[in-house]
């Protein structure tokens, strides 16, 4: 190849990946509005990413997988936690978690309930961002064994070990979708954001033959499927979980009946059913 050859597939290289890269470009912004749905931009989420940025929360979280990497992403948090939940965590944080025994050192960030509101609403906004698959770094969390990571190997089954509905139901309990594992424990005396389901069975036999028990289940296994479905129904007494935050709800999303066909619900039963 002469040196003329040479200037001429450098130029015309440049020139074609140079308007391929407007191209893409132009395209990505004819995108935006879709993808972001632009049209959700309400003065909540705006000011809620003011108090984000004034809270400096990208320091420590990360939004898309992009921030400080010290706490966990938040990309779908809303969809992981639900309004209540982080309503009553945002009030006080140390509430939930205790340092000493989860490494929880996020403070209290003082917020007001109208900034509180925001920035839900602006992390919800977040959430229904189509981020292409793209998928963000998992929320860390204490699960079901004490000291143990959500992902961290062995201890958590990726994949259903058959398909039989107990097993089934303990990968859907375990993924990070629903975040089951993220607020309980299923080993006695670990207690997370919710109740430690150890025991589960007999305990549901207790409230059932409660004269508190104001739910419509007849059996151990309708309320089993009552707490996903409705988990109002009846608040396990406790420090948060049983106070649910504001007007006597619970901090569980409320929406695992939308969520969950009947028959993941089967599945979800059938594993706790076993936790007796």
């Amino acid at each position: 190849m002469t040196k003329r050859h040479t200037r001429l597939f450098f130029i015309w290289g440049t020139v074609i990946f140079f308007a391929i890269f407007v191209g893409l470009t132009i395209d990505s912004h004819r995108q935006f509005g879709e993808l972001t749905n632009a049209e959700n931009i309400t003065e909540d989420v705006i000011e809620g990413k003011h108090v984000w940025h004034r809270n400096n929360c990208i320091n420590c979280h990360t939004l898309f997988g992009e921030g400080a990497y010290y706490a966990p992403d938040l990309t779908k948090i809303t969809k992981q936690r639900g309004e209540a939940y982080l309503t009553a965590f945002l009030r006080d944080p140390s509430q939930f978690y205790s340092e000493e025994i989860h490494r929880r050192i996020m403070p209290n960030p003082n917020l007001d309930d109208t900034e509180i509101r925001q920035v839900i609403a602006f992390l919800d906004w977040v959430s229904e961002v189509d981020n292409q698959g793209w998928p963000p770094r998992p929320i860390l969390v204490t699960g079901g064994m004490p000291g143990a990571a959500l992902g961290a190997g062995g201890s958590i089954p990726a994949t259903p070990a058959s398909n039989e509905p107990v097993a089934l139901g303990e990968a859907l309990f375990h993924q990070m979708e629903l975040a089951c594992v993220a607020c309980h424990s299923t080993q006695p005396g670990v207690t997370l954001a919710g109740p430690s389901l150890a025991g589960l069975g007999q305990r549901a036999e207790q409230i059932l033959a409660s004269p508190e028990y104001g739910g419509a289940a007849a059996d151990v296994e309708g309320y089993v499927r009552e707490s996903i479905v409705d988990p109002s129904a009846y608040l396990v007494p406790g420090p948060n979980f049983g106070t649910g935050g504001d007007q006597g709800l619970s901090l569980m999303p409320a929406d695992y009946g939308e969520r969950l066909s009947d028959e993941q619900i089967d599945h979800l039963v059938a594993y706790l059913m076993t936790l007796r």
